[in-house]
């Protein structure tokens, strides 16, 4: 999602100045912040009727444990309320109306822009992934099936792969929780390798939200649950959202 490095210095509601930066994000008015409701973000986030290509379906390079556990979940969306998140090649196509703080501006429209996990076109070579997410439980679940294009140890993935889809993971949530859009931290703990090939699912909370800020974490496991690949937590920066365009 979008991100922007904070200094460990800021304090969040003060207003101080950080080195090159005009202005810190000001503190909102709690009658007019994050008046959106989770219902309405989904529904903002997830179009029923698009021409844009959805990368979270099932394809010819999922392995049969990854297209087992994404039948699961698809049963769930009918029944225990369970969202199935589109994920399309831009962050752009996502959110809409949104208000960058800082004076930040897109500066081009090109058509070629993709997000990170998204970078790697050949199906099965890079980020393989598909997440469901639950709006009344704030909480996510990731499935991930890295390919050979994100190999670091031989055979494996590399450990920084996993962190992107965390960060990637966290912020999705973050925004249909509560508006969530900047990462301020993320602390990642290293257990075990994740193989090529191989099926990792990712368990995203939402702890609390407090002080503009939504406090998650993250498990990452094998599909049995007998193998921890990776904990992890995040703190997301909440930003008030401009009005959907009437368009």
């Amino acid at each position: 999602m979008i991100r922007r490095s904070f200094l460990g210095a800021v304090r969040l509601g003060q207003h101080r100045v950080l080195p090159g930066i005009p202005q810190v994000l000001p503190r909102l008015s709690p009658t007019s912040a994050f008046g959106s409701s989770t219902d309405s973000l989904v529904s903002r986030f997830c179009p029923e009727k698009t021409d844009l290509k959805d990368y979270a379906l099932p394809n010819a390079s999922w392995c049969p444990d990854m297209l087992n556990l994404y039948q699961e979940f698809l049963e769930k969306t009918k029944t225990d309320g369970w969202v199935k998140l589109p994920s399309f090649k831009s962050n752009r196509d996502h959110i809409q109306g949104l208000k960058l703080p800082f004076g930040l501006a897109v500066a081009s429209d090109k058509s070629d822009w993709r997000i990170f996990t998204r970078c790697i076109q050949e199906e099965g070579q890079g980020y393989e992934y598909v997440i469901f997410f639950h709006p009344s439980k704030k909480k996510s679940i990731c499935l991930f099936q890295p390919g050979p294009y994100l190999e670091g140890p031989p055979g494996f993935a590399h450990g920084g792969s996993l962190a992107a889809l965390m960060d990637e993971t966290f912020s999705k949530t973050a925004y249909l929780a509560g508006e969530g859009l900047f990462t301020v931290s993320l602390n990642i703990r290293f257990k075990n390798l994740i193989p090529v090939g191989s099926v990792a699912v990712l368990n995203i909370d939402v702890e609390k939200i407090e002080d503009q800020k939504l406090y998650m974490s993250c498990i990452a496991q094998s599909r049995d649950q007998q193998t921890v690949y990776a904990k992890s937590s995040g703190v997301f920066l909440q930003l008030q959202l401009e009005e959907e365009s009437s368009q």
